[in-house]
């Protein structure tokens, strides 16, 4: 079962980690990922920029979609890094939601992942079908 463990910060949790040193933190996340790895559990993870100049948003409602420049809303509506992990369940996706080095003012929203199964009633489904195709060839890059 797989589940996406999604990070969000508060103003709060920003201003504490500017007065982390860098390599603190990149060393806790590094230790934290690293036993995920020999877990065997990771599937993927990453963090994300910032960056204005290189972020957007796409919304949906009017004839057009409209794409505007960030920012994106309130601090506590952002998310800025993720990691997607395999596992038993729910209990042990707690668990590793629990170990993550994230200080006061971090959120994990946790979600699990959806699967062949939940698409089971629509198994003739031309996309369905082909999405184990899909997956492989993703898996081979």
């Amino acid at each position: 079962m797989k589940f996406m463990l999604i990070m969000r910060g508060t103003d709060e949790a920003y201003a504490a980690y500017k007065k982390l040193p860098f390599e603190q933190i990149l060393n806790e996340m590094g230790a934290y990922n690293e036993a995920m790895m020999t877990a065997g559990v990771l599937v993927a993870g990453d963090g994300l920029a910032d960056d204005m100049s290189r972020n957007f948003v796409v919304e949906f409602g009017g004839d057009e979609p409209l794409v505007t420049d960030g920012p994106y809303g309130e601090t506590h509506e952002l998310f800025n890094g993720f990691w997607i992990i395999e596992v038993s369940g729910k209990d042990e996706a707690v668990e590793w939601a629990r170990r993550a080095p994230l200080i006061a003012g971090n959120k994990l929203e946790v979600r699990r992942v959806t699967d062949e199964t939940d698409f089971a009633a629509f198994a003739d489904n031309e996309y369905i079908r082909k999405e184990e195709g899909w997956r492989e060839e993703q898996a081979s890059r």
